[in-house]
């Protein structure tokens, strides 16, 4: 017995030896092999396992096919320059007069990237590259350059629509389905960071519906870990198949580079902004005039409410839609046109997505009664540094 043992140990080690050798010396022998137990537990209808797709080794495709879509963004303006602190010493101006001189001015360059939205020359970028530009300039992955005008923009959203002013049809983009996208796809962030030239930086959705943030008016940004930096401002968030699924808009950061925290704003928001520019102009939105507030639990305590939901009314503008209607401080709007409200951000995006001049059926909490009122919907005045 013994001996039979010895006998299988040692051929068990040239097996293996052999093994070693071959795999060493001809390893495309053995490539793409599985071991049979394994493929037939794959295999074996019934087993419940589900199918799972490789990852692909390179989403060069992707970056192919977005990238001529995406453009640089030079702008330039007049930028006032500080007065030489002498002119405003009472001792200077005593001796030589009150000199009232024009302030110096000096051009400012600026940097930002947009994406080509359509064949006949629209652009869309973020509002922040363009603002207060009086020449704009865009370089095209080819290198062709165009004087490009400003159609519209929408500070609230921190979008704006640009017009090349060339000839000849223009490589667009493709837009994506924003309801597909999902936390954890993979998303390239193409842009011109730095001024370095075209950059493709790759990560994944790390979350969506990211608000509060402090940024803009309207806010339901996608946030993702691809590299963004200075310069990406405007440039395409695309999906592993070249599709826009967003703007790059902003990112958080301590130092001004790139911390893995990045936002942009969705396709949707996107897309329907364009619409409303290129037919328009500018961008409608509903309006009702009433200063909203959180239900904390503490002043659902001291309304006699059971819940957070809804958007507490803490003001009511006079001679606004919602005064008229009959809206009073200390109410809770719940519903509009049969939609919960749930917060004060899907309160302002319902109602800035209602047609002004229609009227709409608003509930409201009174008293611990639900009262129905409607409301002729008000047109959105522009923020107070647009009047």
């Amino acid at each position: 017995m013994r001996r039979l043992w010895l006998i299988f140990a040692q051929a068990v080690t040239v097996s293996v030896a052999v093994l070693f050798v071959l795999n060493t010396l001809k390893p495309e022998w053995f490539k793409g092999a599985a071991p049979a137990a394994v493929v037939s537990i794959l295999e074996a209808p019934g087993a419940g396992s589900a199918t799972v797709a490789p990852a692909p080794s390179s989403y060069a495709d992707a970056a192919r096919r977005s990238m001529p879509a995406v453009v640089h963004i030079y702008t330039s303006k007049d930028v006032a320059r500080q007065r030489h602190p002498l002119l405003d010493d009472p001792i200077f101006r005593h001796f030589f007069g009150d000199r009232q001189e024009k302030a110096p001015t000096q051009r400012a360059a600026g940097l930002g990237s947009g994406v080509i939205a359509s064949p006949d020359g629209f652009i869309l970028t973020n509002n922040h590259v363009i603002e207060g530009a009086d020449e704009i300039e865009v370089a095209l992955n080819d290198g062709r350059k165009f004087p490009a005008r400003l159609v519209g923009r929408d500070p609230e959203t921190d979008l704006a629509v640009l017009r090349l002013q060339g000839n000849g049809k223009l490589p667009a983009i493709a837009f994506a389905q924003q309801e597909v996208l999902q936390v954890g796809d993979v998303v390239l962030a193409i842009g011109n960071p730095f001024g370095v030239g075209q950059t493709v930086t790759m990560g994944i959705v790390s979350a969506l519906g990211r608000s509060q943030l402090g940024i803009n008016t309207f806010e339901n940004y996608i946030q993702t870990d691809a590299a963004i930096n200075p310069g990406n401002s405007g440039g395409a968030l695309v999906d592993s198949r070249g599709d826009l699924v967003g703007i790059n808009t902003a990112i958080y950061s301590r130092s001004g580079g790139s911390l893995g925290i990045g936002f942009a704003i969705p396709v949707s928001i996107a897309r329907n902004v364009l619409e409303q520019i290129v037919s328009t102009g500018h961008v409608t939105r509903g309006w009702i005039g009433v200063e909203i507030q959180e239900i904390t639990p503490e002043l659902a305590e001291s309304f006699g409410f059971t819940g957070t939901e809804g958007a507490l009314i803490a003001g009511v503008l006079r001679d606004s839609p919602a005064e008229r209607a009959g809206i009073r401080p200390g109410d809770i709007l719940v519903g509009i046109e049969g939609k919960p409200v749930h917060d004060p951000k899907g309160m302002l995006e319902m109602v800035a997505g209602l047609m002004p001049g229609h009227s709409a059926n608003f509930r409201v909490r009174r008293a611990k009664a639900e009262v129905d009122l409607q409301i002729e919907i008000g047109r959105r005045p522009p923020p107070a540094a647009e009047r």
